[in-house]
């Protein structure tokens, strides 16, 4: 008897029919199932409230509007309001210096005394040649008086008159120059005072006593020390062609003179006051550019010559204007943004035209709303149309701003709030 072997063979294990388990059919008929519900998912059907993820929030607030001065941006140097180079008009021996140097000084003050004995002795003889002129203009007018008299009874010919008026009249004309002779001694003499012509601030001694100085007119005149006027005090600077039409503009209309602020370089703040009184003639060709100046009270004379300062003019007066903080503002290329929540929680792009800093925050000129929901933190989790959640909160006026803070649009010009 045949024992029919357990082993089969492999073509009758790929012929016999595979048996499932019950689990194993489970899994065949959720398969399906599965993969329905993932292309439901992604042909945007929704799913459920668990797999969403977060909005982003964010804070919103509405613009600050706030009435501004504004102002344009210059830089330049003062100048003293008079300057005077002090030179004798004589020549001499300097004998007496009567002021210390940097020293201010007051008008017709004495600073300096050349030796006057040599223009006291040429005042003396010009004395004395006027009183020789007056004498022999005395005695021809005697002479004349008794010549006129006997010509009455014929007992001088007419001509010994005339010569005899002929000869007063010379003698006239001698004591003038006599008289203009003392004049200039006179002259002389009180030029060997050397005295302030302006008050201000002198500077030093370029001569001192026992030196010889050379006077005349001009510089061929020895230079004994110079003096600036500093109260007032002027402060030049170069301003465009916009400046220019800018102040034509308003003295036309019968505008008052445009006010300046300066600061100086180790200033934080404006604390110079003073107005625009003067503009040049003319444009320079080569730059564009117009000179133009202020000027300003130095009561205190702190303010000296030469001296580098930061100024801003007035720019039209005041305005009211919408603030933003400077960090909301975004750059698309050339074009400046702030990003705002709509209806919906929808983020808007705004493109904005913007000002200069005011206190710490941005001048918008226009582009934005009063009530427009500006996106002031968190801007980096806002993408143009996206939603977000809005946190309302306020802008907050910063007590001061920054006095080296760096602008982040590149706008010229200041403002400050009123």
């Amino acid at each position: 008897m045949n024992m029919q072997s357990p082993i089969l063979s492999e073509d009758r294990i790929a012929a016999a029919p595979r048996r499932l388990k019950p689990w194993q059919k489970g899994g065949l008929v959720l398969a399906p199932l599965l993969l329905a519900g993932a292309a439901w998912t992604l042909t945007g059907r929704p799913q459920s409230a668990a797999a969403l993820p977060a909005m982003p929030t964010v804070a919103v607030a509405t613009p600050l509007e706030r009435e501004i001065d504004e102002w344009d941006d210059y830089v330049g140097r003062f100048e003293a309001s008079k300057s005077v180079e002090v030179r004798p008009r004589v020549a001499g021996a300097i004998t007496a210096v009567h002021f210390q140097d940097g020293a201010f000084v007051h008008r017709g003050q004495l600073l300096f005394t050349i030796d006057p004995r040599p223009y006291l002795a040429a005042l003396a003889e010009a004395q004395a040649g006027l009183a020789t002129a007056r004498s022999d203009l005395a005695l021809a007018q005697s002479d004349l008086a008794r010549a006129s008299r006997l010509l009455a009874v014929d007992g001088v010919s007419k001509s010994d008159v005339d010569r005899l008026r002929a000869r007063v009249r010379s003698g006239a004309a001698a004591l003038a120059a006599a008289q203009a002779r003392v004049r200039s001694r006179a002259l002389d003499v009180e030029f060997t005072q050397v005295r302030a012509p302006i008050a201000g601030r002198a500077s030093d001694r370029r001569a001192d006593a026992g030196n010889l100085v050379a006077g005349g007119e001009g510089t061929a005149a020895t230079l004994l020390t110079t003096i600036n006027a500093v109260d007032p005090i002027y402060f030049t600077f170069q301003g465009s062609e916009a400046l220019f039409l800018k102040m034509k503009r308003a003295r036309a209309g019968g505008g008052a003179a445009s006010a300046v602020q300066i600061r100086l370089q180790d200033e934080p703040d404006y604390r110079w006051s003073g107005q625009l009184d003067f503009t040049d003639n003319g444009l320079d060709p080569k730059s564009g550019t117009i000179r133009g100046r202020a000027v300003l009270r130095n009561a205190g004379a702190f303010l000296t010559p030469g001296m580098f300062g930061n100024m801003r003019l007035s720019s039209g007066g005041s305005a009211r204007v919408l603030l933003v903080p400077d960090e909301a503002v975004q750059t698309d290329q050339a074009r400046k943004l702030l990003l705002v929540v709509g209806p919906g929680g929808t983020v808007v792009p705004k493109p904005v035209e913007l000002g200069p800093l005011a206190q710490g925050l941005r001048i918008v000129r226009s582009g934005l709303l009063p009530t427009d929901k500006v996106i002031v933190t968190g801007t980096q989790l806002a993408m143009p149309g996206s939603k977000v959640q809005a946190r309302l909160t306020r802008i907050a006026l910063p007590a001061r701003a920054p006095a080296t803070a760096a602008p982040a649009a590149p706008v010229g010009g200041q403002a400050t709030l009123r």
